[in-house]
């Protein structure tokens, strides 16, 4: 999660597979990968920014878990596991490169307006962790 320092807004995504689904940067470990590696990794593959742009700042204390819904599960994948990252922007004047293929657009929300756009089995992650950023 990158926040601007200015004024606490969180930098959010939309998907480019659903129209106004508006989410953070997440991604999977890869083999042999640490999960604050695989944030580094995983932020710039999406959205361009690194060391550069942002600082590691903390992080959240607990894992956070959701279900698929059933409609989406894909074989044995029946939801995903998190652990939150929390990143400063060096500048309010960050730019972000969305990485065109997961997310196509992206803009600062509150915690609040994020909370209420992410999809709904996501949801109480991002009021856990939003809540306690």
């Amino acid at each position: 999660m990158v926040v601007r320092r200015g004024n606490g807004d969180v930098l959010a995504f939309e998907r480019g597979d659903v129209a106004a689904a508006w989410q953070l940067p997440q991604g999977g470990l890869q083999a042999g990968e640490t999960p604050v590696v695989a944030a580094w990794r995983e932020l710039e593959e999406e959205t361009g920014l690194g060391e550069h742009d942002v600082r590691l700042v903390g992080e959240h204390p607990r894992w956070t878990v959701y279900e698929l819904p059933v409609a989406l599960r894909k074989g044995s994948r029946l939801g995903q596991v998190h652990r939150w990252f929390f990143f400063e922007a060096a500048d309010d004047g960050l730019t972000p490169t969305p990485d065109d293929r997961e997310f196509v657009r992206w803009r600062w929300l509150s915690p609040q307006e994020l909370i209420a756009t992410v999809v709904d089995f996501r949801r109480p992650g991002y009021e856990e962790v939003l809540g306690a950023s």
